[in-house]
């Protein structure tokens, strides 16, 4: 696809995702005017200083190639894996014969967006397990999860991030971390919620919790067109419902996924 059927579709998509639904009023306001949107930022920024790299993974390093004193520009050379930091991940990244980062559709990564607080149960159980009734008690209150859905868990690790307590590490070197349990990501997945080209949100690692070395989670999210977002910042700034994610970041030949700038666009209050 060409970049300006790239940018016609997105913002096509973008108008018509946000639109309200109701009938035009006389004069012709027939949606939200897209100036009137609010964008939030859901990416850490990318520091070597800060940056808490997942055990196995590169090292993630910013080096000074230019300067414009002595070049007349300035510029840095980035050594990162593609998961370093914020970032989302292809379902390639776990499932060979998958799609992978330049196979996905530019919809697969604009999609509507929920947010589940768990942060009290998690700061009691650092390897707590979102489980089915968390998910249905917030669908009590804000009604069902749309259709293929992007479910982001909000456990506090967000607020931990460039410190030895995000990777929460014990003294046998296992990191603690919450996550959704698997028979709730099979719930999501079952009932249509996820769907085709859904998927997890969180602000830690993985969509797994932290003791579990066979990623029996992420094996499941990553399947079809569906995604994850992980290491998420600034959550307290996305509502419950009725926001969206726009997932930014490189598209790397046959890429597991790619570092990212996560845009929430928040409808107009």
């Amino acid at each position: 696809m060409r970049r300006r059927e790239i940018m016609g579709a997105a913002a096509a998509g973008l108008a018509g995702a946000m639109m309200t639904g109701q009938a035009a009023e006389a004069g012709g306001r027939d949606g939200v005017r897209l100036d009137r949107l609010r964008l939030v930022n859901l990416s850490h920024v990318n520091d070597p200083a800060t940056t808490n790299v997942y055990p196995g993974d590169p090292p993630f390093e910013l080096e000074t190639i230019a300067t414009i004193e002595n070049d007349g520009y300035y510029l840095q050379f980035v050594r990162e894996g593609e998961h370093t930091g914020t970032h989302w991940g292809a379902p390639g990244h776990f499932n060979a014969g998958e799609p992978l980062a330049d196979d996905l559709d530019l919809e697969d990564l604009f999609l509507p967006a929920v947010k589940i607080d768990v942060r009290a149960k998690c700061a009691r159980d650092a390897d707590y397990e979102v489980t089915i009734a968390d998910i249905q008690a917030w669908e009590r209150r804000h009604g069902r999860i749309p259709a293929e859905s992007m479910v982001i868990i909000w456990t506090g690790w967000d607020a931990k991030w460039g410190t030895d307590a995000y990777p929460n590490f014990d003294a046998d070197g296992v990191l603690h971390q919450p996550g959704f349990a698997l028979d709730t990501v099979q719930w999501l997945v079952g009932t249509g919620r996820l769907g085709r080209r859904g998927g997890t949100g969180t602000d830690t690692f993985s969509p797994d919790v932290g003791t579990d070395t066979t990623y029996a989670v992420s094996l499941l999210v990553y399947q079809r067109h569906r995604i994850s977002l992980e290491i998420l910042a600034n959550l307290a700034a996305l509502p419950p419902t009725g926001a969206y994610v726009l997932c930014g970041g490189h598209i790397n030949k046959a890429g597991a996924g790619s570092t990212a700038l996560i845009y929430g666009i928040l409808p107009p209050t």
